[in-house]
């Protein structure tokens, strides 16, 4: 995961032309508060049905996966940017945001924290709560 310090993103455009460097800074913030952070700019916004996952053990791109649901698409681009505005005061720059176009289901990346934030009806349909928190089957090596 992120430890804090900067990841290298590089970006091309055309076959041939120079890639441009895009670093993304993630402070050193301990995971805890991270989470509260971004739990409670959510709260400040009446995000309804926020939801923290523990990925350790589940994935190798985050820690934690947050879920919320906004009322509407305008409610959820509010959300993001609460998120969003939240993180840059803690210092994290190039913040990763996907899905603002239509605000159905938008994603921010903060580093060890995924948040995902959704409709009603796309939350529903996705349904991240139920793919990320079941176990995962034990491989042969740890049941032997």
């Amino acid at each position: 995961m992120h430890t804090g310090g900067e990841v290298d993103n590089q970006i091309g455009r055309n076959a041939g032309e120079s890639l441009i460097s895009n670093k993304t800074v993630y402070p050193k913030i301990t995971l805890k508060n991270l989470e509260r952070l971004i739990v409670s700019a959510l709260g400040d916004r009446k995000a309804e049905q926020v939801l923290s996952i523990d990925l350790t053990g589940k994935s190798d791109v985050a820690d934690r996966m947050v879920i919320a649901s906004g009322t509407s698409a305008r409610h959820v681009a509010s959300l993001s940017d609460a998120v969003v505005d939240a993180l840059k005061e803690a210092g994290y720059e190039h913040i990763p945001v996907e899905g603002k176009d239509a605000c159905e289901w938008v994603l921010v990346d903060a580093g060890d924290i995924i948040v995902h934030l959704f409709k009603p009806d796309a939350r529903q349909h996705y349904n991240l709560e139920k793919m990320w928190s079941v176990s995962l089957p034990k491989t042969a090596e740890s049941v032997g």
